[in-house]
């Protein structure tokens, strides 16, 4: 007899309640087989109350950020497919069953819906929100060699091996670029489902700050840059001091031939020190990438792990 799939619905909420009721409703009726999960964080309206008359499962996420709840409902959930959705009511639910079928049939660890190929620069009213994401976009594909078409939706679909495989660091909105990153680095397997996006109802306020939320992006980029490709994060810095090094020094060594005189000795040894701190990055680089090598393979044992202890679950469910 085959084992009826676990899919759990994860709506991580702030003060959602003029929408709440709506997402919840929708999804239970495009995938009634699925149990929704409503985190609240510390919401001051009535998120919590009417998402609890909906019939979702509601829960208290009391660390403020998106990051740290989704960390916690990682941590408490067990499912054979998750779907994460805002409570914002921007994601259609009708897309609800192809979002989860690629998980479901185990061709993907990761599904995104994909709002940036269909009507999100049409339905979003901030045109810095539309150029951010394409600027998002296209540094991502950039450093990690890849085409993802949307890095920051909130609407997503993860294998039980993904969600606690993941070590989420970041605390707010950022988390997505994060998601997306920590897939593109250990090359588990991807799909993108393009989705038709609406913009918040009116009386909907978004939770973003386009400037300090798009500042914590930028910086989570650079630190997962940093930390999953630490050879050529550190091989740049190496080979723009190293530049610095040499401009500085050409004209000295030039003045040098012609006259047999070093008539800046301050430059000198300026460029010399430059030069030995472009060679000490680009070792670390070396020994930082060993290490992040290292990590891949113990990712790789975690994966094992992981799909080992879901056998198991699903092992104890048929008994």
């Amino acid at each position: 007899m085959l084992k009826k799939p676990i899919i759990a619905v994860l709506i991580p909420c702030y003060n959602e309640e003029k929408t709440i009721e709506t997402v919840i409703n929708d999804f239970k009726q495009h995938l009634p087989q699925a149990d929704i999960y409503v985190y609240d964080n510390n919401s001051t309206d009535r998120t919590a109350e009417l998402a609890e008359q909906a019939g979702a499962i509601v829960r208290l996420a009391p660390q403020q950020g998106k990051g740290f709840v989704i960390r916690k409902m990682f941590r408490e959930i067990n499912a054979d497919c998750y779907l994460m959705i805002d409570g914002d009511n921007t994601y259609p639910a009708d897309m609800a069953a192809q979002m989860v079928e690629p998980i479901l049939a185990g061709r993907a660890d990761m599904v995104i819906g994909d709002r940036l190929s269909s009507t999100y620069f049409e339905e979003n009213k901030r045109p810095f929100h539309n150029t951010g994401n394409r600027m998002v976009r296209a540094l991502i594909n950039h450093i990690f060699k890849n085409n993802i078409r949307d890095i920051m939706t909130g609407y997503r679909a993860f294998s039980f091996e993904f969600v606690k495989t993941f070590p989420i660091l970041s605390k707010g909105f950022e988390i997505e670029t994060e998601m997306t990153i920590h897939a593109l680095d250990k090359q588990l397997p991807l799909e993108n489902v393009i989705i038709e996006y609406r913009d918040r109802p009116q009386g909907s306020e978004s939770k973003l700050n386009t400037y300090s939320d798009g500042f914590k992006v930028i910086m989570t980029i650079l630190r997962l840059f940093k930390n999953y490709q630490p050879f050529r994060f550190m091989s740049l810095i190496s080979l723009i001091l190293a530049t610095i090094s040499l401009c500085l020094f050409i004209p000295l060594f030039h003045n040098f031939l012609i006259t047999g005189l070093v008539p800046r000795f301050p430059s000198l040894i300026m460029a010399g020190f430059i030069m030995m701190a472009a060679l000490a990055f680009f070792l670390a680089g070396i020994i930082l990438d060993v290490i992040v090598h290292q990590e891949k393979q113990n990712f790789e044992l975690e994966l094992i792990k992981a799909h080992n202890f879901k056998e198991l679950l699903d092992h104890e469910q048929q008994a």
